[in-house]
């Protein structure tokens, strides 16, 4: 007989370890980093600063967070080699293909920031500078746009929009990128983050570690849920078959994605700021078509199935007013949480046990082996 235990399927409500980077409260509707509530921080600061404090467990002073910026855009760089790699890849491939690609290739040019379990905040840093140049190398050659040209003096917000657009943003819309890469930039034990303490764990190295989150966000169940959302407001058209298309989905059981979440009982905090962003965005743009979509689908779920939205909801139609195509809304992701990713895998590092949880298993015990010249054909 097989000794039973409790299966939690999932993980779900597992404790694994013991982290002071990020707090979620799923009852009281809070997201904490390192103490600090992100309504302040998504108010108040700045990607930079947020991935200071993340990586190093409080507020920077002025002259530490300005000796950050400019040492995340002296290392937006690329190396030549993964230019080179860069430029082998089809352009046909999928953005998160060409990320998860670039950065295991980025480790063997950089072996310094590679061995295993000796990664410092060096790796995190060049790391957090290097996504959005990948990206918009990547995204300027496959779109027959100019080459992308590194600027060291941009914010982090700015630098993605620069990467990814010919024409230059706005203030507005390079703050409203800047407060959506705070509210994505950690969300405690995740499965992409967990992937990453994962293979921290083994001793590997910080590549390695991001290498699996990139992996683990690239699966629709993680990432991509927004590309999800902004493809059924495609498909209603209008405000007036909202409610049609949503029934139709739950009729035929389809997930409506942006809705609900594993740890947050009522509204995630970030969709409650990022509602407001959608609404200024469209209102600076003058077209607020896709807020008033997303309101009437808030009312048409929340009455069907009594779910709140979560930071996905909103999140696409961000970008979507910003020019970004779909396929790159996850890739952003990214670029935003691999702050969070380094700060997890540095912490892991500083309190090292392997992870290996156990499997309830299932199967026989007793079974005889047979010779294959009588096992039946």
């Amino acid at each position: 007989m097989v000794e039973e235990s409790v299966v939690q399927r999932g993980l779900q409500d597992v404790v694994a370890l013991e982290s002071r980077i990020c707090f979620i409260d799923g009852r009281g509707g809070r997201l904490i980093y390192q103490g600090y509530d992100i309504r302040d921080l998504a108010a108040r600061s700045s990607f930079e600063e947020v991935a200071y404090l993340l990586w190093y467990g409080q507020l920077p002073s002025a002259r530490q967070l300005h000796d950050l910026r400019q040492r995340l855009g002296e290392l937006r760089t690329l190396p030549r080699p993964v230019l080179d790699v860069l430029d082998r890849i089809p352009a046909d491939s999928h953005p998160m293909d060409v990320l998860r690609t670039a950065v295991s290739a980025l480790a063997v040019f950089e072996p310094g920031e590679s061995r295993p379990g000796e990664s410092s905040i060096g790796g995190a840093l060049r790391l957090t500078a290097v996504i959005p140049t990948i990206l918009g190398y990547f995204h300027r050659r496959r779109t027959g746009a100019p080459p992308l040209t590194v600027n060291p003096e941009l914010s982090h917000a700015a630098w993605i929009l620069h990467a990814l657009r010919d024409s230059p943003p706005t203030d507005l819309e390079v703050r409203a990128l800047d407060v959506a890469l705070i509210l994505h930039a950690d969300h405690e034990l995740n499965a992409s983050t967990f992937a990453a303490r994962v293979t921290a764990s083994t001793l590997s190295d910080l590549y390695s570690a991001i290498t699996s989150a990139i992996g683990t966000l690239k699966g629709p169940l993680h990432g991509g849920a927004n590309e999800r959302v902004m493809e059924l407001l495609a498909e209603a058209g209008n405000v007036d078959r909202i409610e049609a298309v949503v029934r139709d989905k739950l009729a035929k059981h389809e997930r409506i994605m942006g809705f609900g979440h594993r740890v947050y009982k009522v509204e995630d905090p970030r969709a409650t700021i990022l509602r407001d962003w959608s609404r200024r965005v469209g209102e600076a743009k003058g077209d607020l078509t896709y807020f008033q979509l997303l309101r009437r689908l808030e009312d048409v779920v929340h009455a069907e199935k009594g779910l709140y939205p979560n930071v996905d909801l909103y999140s696409g139609s961000v970008y979507s007013l910003m020019g970004i195509p779909k396929d790159l809304f996850t890739p952003i992701f990214a670029a935003s949480r691999v702050a969070g990713w380094t700060a997890h895998v540095l912490e892991e590092y500083q309190d090292l046990r392997l992870i290996r949880p156990m499997a309830q298993y299932i199967g026989p015990t007793d079974l005889t082996y047979v010779p294959i010249e009588q096992r039946p054909d």
